[in-house]
């Protein structure tokens, strides 16, 4: 049974090799089977990772127009890839969670559980740099006090988060909540949707 202990561990590990070599062209090695719901919440990660990256490197004043251009694309892809993963995993856990006996009227929830992952995932991240920015040698002491505030902001988000994924994910299993999955159906990617492409 999946909880949200074993999805941060895996988002921390993940965020651990990602900043061995720290590059955002690096090659992917998943240290988890294919099919799991661990290989879907690494792999999961990181394309948010990277996306982490390439947000700050897209943000340099100095970086020319053409290079952003083609990292604002690459940003696109990869926010398609991370809806169309996130689906990937909605997809695993309706499989896993849903009793036989589900009550067809029971409620629903205002997102489904690989959406409050995803957003898990982002605060693994939010909580890796800012400890690492409370951790600096090389700034003042104002500086280290400000981001360990902040650091703890994050970890109580992390507490309330966890424990409401976990409610979630029993309430399911339980027959208490259902889960129904809609796709997302973005359309500026969709040329057969977005009127500047199919104008063309």
């Amino acid at each position: 049974m999946l909880t949200s202990q074993q999805c941060f561990q895996v988002f921390e590990s993940c965020i651990r090799d990602y900043h061995v070599v720290d590059h955002v062209d690096q090659p992917l090695h998943i240290p988890y089977a294919p099919g799991t719901a661990e290989h879907l919440l690494y792999r999961k990660n990181w394309i948010d990772t990277v996306q982490w990256h390439l947000e700050d490197i897209i943000r340099n004043p100095a970086i020319d127009p053409a290079e952003a251009l083609q990292l604002k694309r690459r940003i696109d892809a990869s926010n398609q890839d991370r809806t169309d993963l996130v689906e990937v995993l909605d997809n695993l856990l309706l499989q896993e969670l849903t009793p036989a006996t589900a009550d067809p009227v029971a409620p629903l929830n205002t997102e489904t559980p690989a959406w409050a992952i995803d957003r898990l995932s982002i605060l693994a991240l939010k909580i890796y740099h800012m400890r690492v920015e409370a951790e600096r040698t090389d700034v003042d002491e104002v500086h280290r006090q400000r981001c360990s505030a902040k650091l703890a902001v994050l970890l109580e988000q992390q507490a309330d988060l966890s424990g409401s994924i976990d409610a979630l994910l029993d309430d399911i299993r339980t027959g208490k909540k259902r889960m129904k999955l809609y796709r997302q159906m973005k359309m500026y990617n969709d040329p057969s949707l977005n009127p500047v492409l199919y104008k063309k």
